[in-house]
Parts: C-alpha cells; structure tokens; sequence
C-alpha cells in the first residue's frame, strides 16, 4: 500500500517530468506557446515516467545478468547535472550507433578532470554538457566494455534515462544501486511505478 506523502512526492516528480519534457518539445518546435499548457497536461495524466528495457550483454555484470535482463528506466528529458548523477545507472544512445542504446555507469561530468592510468596520455577536463560512462564489469578489456575508455566522451543529451531497477531472473532482482541523491528522487517513482511481475512476464529466461 503506498502513502498518501509517497503519492504527493510522485506526483511532484511526474509534474516535474512533464514540464522538462514540454520544454524540450517546445524547444525543439514541436509544440508552440498555446499547445504547451495542453501538452504539460496531457503529459502529467497519461502513461508513465518509466518504461521496461531489455539490457542484453556482460557489460553491466554483476549489475544486469550476462544472458540479459529487464531493467526499469525512469526517463530523464533534460539529463543536467541536478537530474542526473555521478554514479548513476544511465541507459543512453550509443555514440556510435545512434539507433541503438547502452547501459553504463555514469563516472564523471563536465568539470571533471581525466587522468589515464597510461603516463602518455595527457590529462583533460570535460567540458560542458559532456560525461563519461564505464562498464561495471572490472573482468572486461576495455575494447569489451565499450564504455568512454573506447569512445571517450559522450554528450550528456545522449542519457535518456536513468535505470532505476534490474530483474535479472524470477528470483533475483531489486533496486539498482545509483547515487544517494539519485536514490532518494526515485523511491516514491518505484514505490508507484514498479510492477515486478509485469518485468517477470517481458524477461526472456
């Protein structure tokens, strides 16, 4: 049963979501000034600010299983650093095939200083609206893990959310360990959002 104070906190957060997003809408000329209080609306009442992902591969390990498993993603408009944190569990478009997607931990944003463990490599600051994402699988070559190692970094507009849950099989599964602040901003989504055996029935074990 959820709390009447989880409820207000969700509604906040969706309130909050559906404004992100009918700014970015607007932004981007898909709806103009007289359509936005319409769309905010619409975007606050119908469907949900989380969606189900399937997440195949050993990239994420112990995080996703290897064999692939559902994850629950809370979809992030505007991936700025007051939404998104170092730490996080973020699914984003992959930097080099812009049709697909990955799943990584966010590492670092703009600002952060980058220092190679190789003594060639010169040091860098990311710069602004940029980030870097690591697999969470410490086994993998770095060519394996296909993280920033490789690409390097990525735009922030490339997260498009932030992945809140992972059901790896029918008896195994919970909340993904992100950042504290994270943590916090998403109890009362997962509290209201989260149906695990609606995952059970999309995962294909």
């Amino acid at each position: 049963m959820v709390s009447l104070s989880t409820w207000v906190r969700y509604a906040a957060k969706k309130f909050q979501y559906s404004v992100g997003l009918s700014i970015k809408k607007y932004n981007v000329g898909q709806i103009n000034a007289k359509e936005f209080s319409d769309a905010l609306w619409k975007n606050f009442f119908q469907g949900k600010i989380t969606f189900l992902h399937w997440n195949k591969g050993e990239e994420m390990e112990p995080t996703i299983a290897g064999k692939g498993g559902t994850v629950l993603v809370r979809k992030v408009p505007y991936p700025i650093p007051t939404q998104v944190f170092v730490g996080d569990v973020v699914m984003l478009q992959d930097p080099e095939k812009q049709e697909d997607f990955l799943v990584r931990r966010l590492a670092a944003m703009e600002g952060y200083e980058m220092v190679s463990k190789d003594e060639k490599d010169e040091p860098f600051i990311l710069e602004k609206n940029q980030c870097w994402v690591v697999s969470d699988n410490e086994s993998l070559k770095p060519k394996e893990a296909r993280d920033s190692r490789v690409f390097g970094p990525v735009p922030m507009s490339n997260i498009v959310g932030r992945v809140i849950y992972s059901l790896r099989s029918a008896v195994d599964h919970g909340p993904v360990q992100n950042s504290h602040l994270a943590t916090n901003q998403d109890s009362p989504v997962l509290a209201v959002e989260l149906d695990v055996e609606e995952m059970a029935r999309s995962t294909k074990l």
